[in-house]
């Protein structure tokens, strides 16, 4: 699934949970004809949200990607203050915020390990030709 549809259908769970329907106040976008857009809005609860996206290598046979970046903001019911940033593009989807988990670190690479691949650096592989 896109992860625009993912972070537009979390936003939308978010604003109909609540009792009453929140009025938006603010609301902007941009629809060009080479596929590019902006959005941005925000309701009067306080939740923002602002997203762009454009077309990357348009014309090119498998190269063709678009790029989306975005953010919002919102205040979760334990009065904590969310900012949520993203970038989805060919690569996948990337997400920052404070709220987030931060993965750990990698294990160090075991010394027997570490010698080998310094080994394998300083002597690349050369393959032979064929001889006829």
């Amino acid at each position: 699934m896109n992860p625009r549809v993912i972070i537009l259908l979390g936003l939308a769970a978010v604003i109909s949970a609540a009792n009453e329907p929140i009025a938006i106040v603010r609301q902007e976008q941009d629809i060009s004809p080479d596929g590019s857009y902006f959005l941005k809005w925000e309701s009067a609860n306080g939740i923002t949200f602002e997203e762009q996206g454009v077309q990357k290598n348009t014309g090119q046979k498998d190269k063709e990607a678009e790029e989306v970046r975005g953010s919002a903001s919102w205040t979760a019911p334990d009065g904590q203050k969310i900012n949520l940033a993203w970038l989805a593009d060919e690569n996948g989807a990337t997400f920052q915020g404070p709220h987030l988990p931060t993965p750990p670190s990698p294990p160090e690479i075991p010394p027997l390990i570490q010698r080998a691949l310094d080994w394998i650096a300083a002597h690349p592989y050369k393959e032979e030709k064929n001889r006829v």
